[in-house]
């Protein structure tokens, strides 16, 4: 703690933006994989450190651009680690896409340079303080996963590249007119210029703004960012993304892309909670989250693509995170909160050994992948693992958070816990069938022994495991404290 507290947070916050920005334009000018892959790691772990200092940094006063909350910073420190982790699996993962001459090393170059404007953007959406800004960040972030998933340049590659930018600018698209009507309806009552769009302006006037033309905006906000989230029936670019694209991509999208989406939802939500005449936007969220919830889980019975299979668990998920925080109050926030952060562990560690996987099986069948926790011990458990945990099984830290999710409904909405649960079950059947085969039919396809690095999956579950069994004191104090602020 005492090496960060010196550190001032705006620094931190110029960390966490320009080490990304910088580091990409050093990796698309540098050649060779090992330096690139090794600079990406490193820039990586410093965006995580930055991240880090600011738990204990002293925050400034927000500004017209930037802003440093309780509530974003839980979002920055799981961004920058995840982020960290997958370019270290990425680096093992790459290097084979690489020996197969699926990648080349012009395709690195690029890769790695878009990784860290990836990056970039993701963290400057959760620092905006300028709703426009904010917009501007998540366009930014989805062009460069785009960009990402056409990589391969096969024709199934560019049509799912395709397929996620149209869909992507569609949400985008209502996402901005959602974005202009809240700035013509604050500009009556805080004025014309930036004012009308920064964030911590808007809350405080939000009492006065028209409430009539809030709701409408709020209508555009939840359905173009929940694009991006990957709710139902918006979903449609998701399983394309995840199947086609590389891996370590797989694991950015559903462990820290759809929660950019996420964060932008929540902000609006607390901008229309704060005024007493407009709709509530819980009834809304709430049927969003019960039919992605609901419809992804009958879709895990429909997938042959074991990537496919786990995009339609991403998008389960987020149903039960969106549903939860729709729901509101204390708990089921609490619960949202929690569910938000053991799903990107859990679903990237997931990832991770589904990228190993396909490498070894040399495809992403699920009829062709067989009795790996026989083949390949280390990486048939730690799947295992990651499956029982996506699951909702205890005593791993899915199961607190869908506990408290589902306890909170019982609470405050009885009748919704029964669709609730329901999906719960009917996905908790799927997975556990489809693992049954891969984890332990009788071995088939490829036994070569995988030459990659496990650490990334396993902290990941290590942390899962650990949240399950204990959370300490201080989280609890602090997500409890975010709980009440989105009320």
């Amino acid at each position: 703690m005492s090496v960060f507290s010196s550190i001032p947070v705006f620094d931190a916050v110029t960390a966490v933006l320009l080490i990304p920005i910088a580091s990409a334009v050093l990796l698309a000018l540098l050649p060779g994989y090992r330096t690139t892959a090794r600079l990406n790691v490193f820039a990586s772990l410093l965006t995580l450190l930055a991240a880090l200092s600011m738990l204990v940094a002293e925050r400034p006063a927000p500004g017209q651009y930037l802003l440093v909350d309780d509530l974003n910073i839980v979002f920055i420190v799981l961004n920058t680690f995840v982020g960290f982790t997958t370019s270290v699996f990425s680096a093992s993962y790459i290097a084979h896409e690489l020996e197969t001459g699926r990648l080349t090393p012009v395709n690195l170059r690029f890769y790695h340079a878009m990784y860290q404007i990836m990056m970039f953007g993701m963290n400057l959406a959760f620092v905006s303080n300028n709703i426009g800004l904010m917009w501007v960040a998540v366009e930014l972030a989805t062009l460069t996963t785009v960009l990402m998933v056409g990589i391969y340049r096969t024709h199934e590659a560019l049509e799912a590249a395709w397929k996620y930018f149209i869909l992507g600018s569609v949400g985008i698209a209502f996402a901005l007119f959602g974005t202009i009507l809240v700035y013509l309806v604050a500009q009556p009552v805080v004025g014309e210029g930036y004012d009308a769009m920064v964030w911590t302006i808007l809350i405080t006037h939000a009492a006065t703004f028209d409430p009539a033309l809030l709701n409408v905006a709020f209508v555009f906000l939840l359905l173009g960012y929940g694009t991006k989230v990957g709710l139902a029936p918006l979903h449609a670019w998701l399983p394309d993304a995840h199947a086609e694209g590389p891996t370590p991509i797989s694991a950015v999208l559903s462990g820290l892309l759809l929660n950019v989406a996420l964060y932008a939802v929540l902000r609006f939500k607390i901008l229309l909670a704060a005024s007493p005449e407009a709709i509530a936007p819980g009834p809304l969220m709430m049927t969003m989250g019960l039919t992605s919830l609901i419809f992804a889980a009958f879709m895990l019975y429909r997938r042959r693509d074991i990537k496919r299979m786990f995009a339609y668990s991403s998008i389960e998920h987020m149903g039960i995170i969106v549903f939860a925080f729709g729901l509101g109050g204390p708990l089921a926030n609490f619960g949202g909160l929690l569910h938000m952060v053991m799903h990107s562990l859990t679903k990237s560690a997931i990832f991770f050994a589904v990228g190993h996987i396909a490498q070894i099986k040399g495809t992403q069948r699920l009829s062709s992948i067989r009795g790996l926790t026989e083949t390949h011990p280390a990486l048939g458990w730690g799947l295992v693992i990651g499956v029982v945990a996506i699951a909702g099984l205890p005593p791993l830290g899915i199961f607190m958070s869908e506990f408290l999710v589902v306890s909170s409904t019982f609470a405050k909405e009885p009748l919704l816990a029964i669709p609730l649960v329901f999906g719960l079950l009917v996905a908790f059947g799927a997975l556990l069938l489809r693992l049954t085969g891969v984890a332990f039919g009788q071995p088939r396809g490829s036994i070569t022994p995988a030459e990659a690095s496990y650490i990334p999956m396993y902290s990941h579950l290590a942390l899962v495991l650990g949240a399950g069994i204990y959370l300490p004191p201080p989280l609890v104090a602090w997500f409890q404290h975010i709980a009440n602020l989105l009320r």
